[in-house]
């Protein structure tokens, strides 16, 4: 630490720089008047560095925490200090292309509101999201409309919609629960609590939204041209995210590098938790952006932070992060092929002095020590290859067992007493952590634990370590909060048809569906597609069976595969299969029954037992069921579709769709709700739902099969 040049004011300068006006106050509310973004809270870090506080990362948060509407080059603007990352704007011939509209819709739609009242009203002509994290698309519905009437082109690296989804929405409920803790958003807002995140200040916590591309991005050297604005492309998946990309605007002389290069070490694998990342790959991307555009660009800019100005300031920056990340990742395959486990190796590494030194390599947001462990967790796993470590018990009964063997717990308690004592904070932690596991209720255990955590959280230099530590100590003391914000809340209306299926998939309940058996055939009138869902051994399972005009797909993986693989003919046994299911499907078309004397699903739970065979065994007729998509607050005279206040997308219908309402006739009373979670998916306000899903799809059995949500334990892990 007392290498660092703190008497170095550049990056305090390129801050700064091109700085046109400032939000104030920098307070954005939502339309019920929550204050969901506060950066004027933030104002006391313009004092100097407090002993509650890393001297390094107060000085990192007091650079994040600059807010207002930047100039970044001629016609390219970047708001920043308004959520977690930057919002940037490059002017077109008619309009403005917003490249990612920021976390929440408020606070896109307060970043575009600054920039139109210094710019004038141009109306945005593109869309562009860099990659598939939710800080980087979730406000777009504050800079276009929901659905996207207009038809502005919105551009994405190929891939995004489904990283977007897997991550956000299948593992978005323990991600949300976890991102609580990663940006610190509970924390109280000052010199002893939450100073920032080292990425940008923290996450606002206004709404979600989604708005699937228009445009995907395929391929290194791809050129477009928005608004009359050229762009070329470089693809940069499985680094900072799974699908990402830079991007030259080459008659601006200006690079966008998403967030593969910023002003701190970034994660390997976030605290919040994602897919384990390649340092090799991200290290190579790296130096391919610098042989692309190191000549073709006077400024980088990103998703995160300040510009860098100038070639020559440009090519070094990016020769450190890229070096960084490949001594990282080389150093750790060199030291754990000598038989060092991830925990051994991140004790032992250190960063060369001029990375070490280099600000923009400092451990603010990833660090060494967690990085080394994903590494090593990319390449070999959770196993460290020790034996004690194959089986060990769960966290509670290990600790019942380490409590017992030193003692009982006011022994644990006084040895974690002594070691704190003499500055070792990391096992105090450790043994606290066992007593607390052991017994719940010992507050006293709790206690001491939080003042650990604090002392820990206060001291680290990188951001996250500091709120997941302080977060751990507040929850200690006051108890678990709820989640502010849903991370898949708004993001319903941008799945597709696969995707819900996928995320009720993951809602099933295993054990209490082991016995059940049922297939049901899906047809969506509005894209021709029709699916096979089945339930068998407890897992729910959907392929598509056929196309609009009756022709069979291909209904296996392997098919699909070879449908898109050029210069390969199926073989004689795919075939075979491939003739099977159309004859599957031709027989289901002829038991179809007229739409108007379809049975309801209820059928399937009412048949006598013997009537339903195993998934592809249905004796009679298969129920078919018909999803359409209806204008807002529309359903015509007698249908089966659903009264939806708010106009909801077709594949949210699917969900309600596959909960049993046969119609808005028959919606009990209080059926209406209001952003209120659904298993998992949030659904917009004024959602008529009168049933839940349920495993059998039977209002008689609701939710019996299907977990509504993962509860916040009360424990710190």
């Amino acid at each position: 630490m007392e290498k660092l040049a703190f008497g170095d004011r550049t990056d305090f300068e390129n801050a700064e720089r091109g700085l046109v006006a400032s939000l104030s106050p920098a307070v954005v509310k939502d339309t019920h008047g929550k204050v969901v973004w506060d950066n004027d809270a933030f104002a006391f870090l313009d004092g100097p560095c407090p002993e509650t506080a890393n001297p390094s990362l107060w000085r990192q948060s007091q650079l994040c925490a600059k807010q207002g509407l930047f100039e970044v080059a001629d016609g390219i603007y970047q708001v920043r200090g308004l959520d977690l990352s930057n919002m940037t704007l490059i002017e077109g011939d008619r309009g403005v292309i917003v490249i990612d509209p920021l976390v929440s819709v408020e606070t896109a739609a307060a970043a575009l509101a600054l920039y139109r009242q210094h710019r004038g009203e141009r109306p945005v002509t593109g869309l562009v999201y860099t990659h598939s994290h939710v800080d980087h698309f979730g406000g777009a519905e504050g800079v276009i409309e929901a659905g996207n009437p207009d038809a502005i082109p919105i551009l994405a690296p190929e891939g995004f919609l489904d990283h977007a989804v897997s991550e956000n929405v299948y593992a978005g409920i323990a991600m949300g629960r976890r991102g609580v803790y990663h940006t610190g958003v509970m924390l109280v807002k000052s010199a002893d609590g939450m100073i920032g995140t080292g990425l940008g200040q923290t996450a606002s916590s206004g709404s979600i939204s989604l708005v699937p591309p228009t445009m995907d991005i395929t391929r290194t050297g791809q050129e477009e041209v928005i608004d009359g604005v050229r762009i070329v492309f470089q693809m940069t998946p499985g680094t900072e995210a799974p699908a990402e990309m830079n991007f030259l605007f080459p008659d601006r002389r200006a690079l966008c590098l998403a967030e593969n290069a910023t002003h701190n070490q970034h994660n390997i694998l976030t605290l919040r938790g994602a897919v384990v990342r390649d340092a090799r790959v991200w290290a190579r991307y790296l130096d391919e952006a610098i042989e692309l555009f190191a000549d073709r660009a006077d400024v980088a800019f990103a998703s995160h932070h300040w510009p860098t100005w100038g070639r020559d300031d440009i090519v070094a920056f990016l020769s450190q992060q890229r070096d960084m990340y490949a001594y990282l990742h080389d150093q750790t395959l060199r030291l754990l092929n000598q038989g060092f486990t991830g925990l051994e190796i991140a004790e032992m590494m250190e960063l060369p002095p001029a990375l070490a030194n280099a600000w923009h390599a400092r451990g603010y947001y990833g660090s060494v020590n967690h990085n080394i462990k994903a590494i090593y967790q990319r390449y070999m796993g959770w196993f460290d290859g020790n034996p004690a470590h194959l089986w060990e018990h769960p966290p509670v009964e290990n600790a019942k067992r380490y409590v017992d063997c030193m003692g009982g717990a006011s022994k644990v308690m006084a040895m974690a007493g002594d070691y704190a004592g003499h500055g070792d904070l990391r096992f105090a932690a450790t043994l606290l952590n066992h007593v607390v596991f052991a017994d719940a209720d010992n507050a006293d255990a709790k206690s001491a634990l939080a003042d650990v955590y604090q002392r820990l959280g206060q001291g680290a230099e990188n951001g996250t370590w500091r709120n997941f530590y302080l977060t751990g100590a507040t929850e200690l003391r006051e108890g678990v909060q709820p989640v502010p914000t849903s991370i898949s809340g708004g993001m319903a209306a941008g799945l597709g048809v696969e995707q819900v299926f996928d995320s009720l998939a993951i809602r099933v309940n295993g054990p209490k569906a082991w016995n059940e058996h049922v297939t049901i055939d899906w047809e969506f009138t509005d894209s021709g597609d029709r699916y096979r869902m089945s339930l068998s051994n407890g897992a729910l399972m959907h392929r598509r069976i056929a196309d609009g005009a009756g022709r069979c797909r291909s209904g296996t993986v392997a098919d699909q595969a070879d449908a898109v693989r050029p210069g390969r003919r199926p073989g004689r046994r795919r075939h075979q299969h491939h003739r099977r299911q159309c004859r599957a499907a031709t027989a289901a078309r002829r038991h179809r029954r007229p739409r108007a004397q379809l049975p309801h699903r209820d059928a399937l739970s009412a048949a006598p037992a013997g009537a339903r065979g195993g998934p592809g065994r249905v004796r009679g007729p298969r129920p078919v069921i018909t999803v359409r998509r209806w204008a807002p607050g529309e359903v015509p005279e007698g249908a089966g579709g659903l009264r939806c206040a708010s106009g909801l997308d077709r594949v949210v219908q699917v969900l309600l769709l596959l909960g049993g309402q046969r119609g808005p006739q028959s919606r009990p009373p209080g059926g209406a709700i209001s952003g209120t979670t659904l298993s998992g998916l949030c659904l917009p306000t004024g959602t008529n739902t009168a049933a839940l899903p349920g495993a059998r799809w039977s209002p008689r059995s609701r939710m019996k099969y299907l977990t509504p949500g993962i509860p916040s334990s009360g424990r710190v892990r």
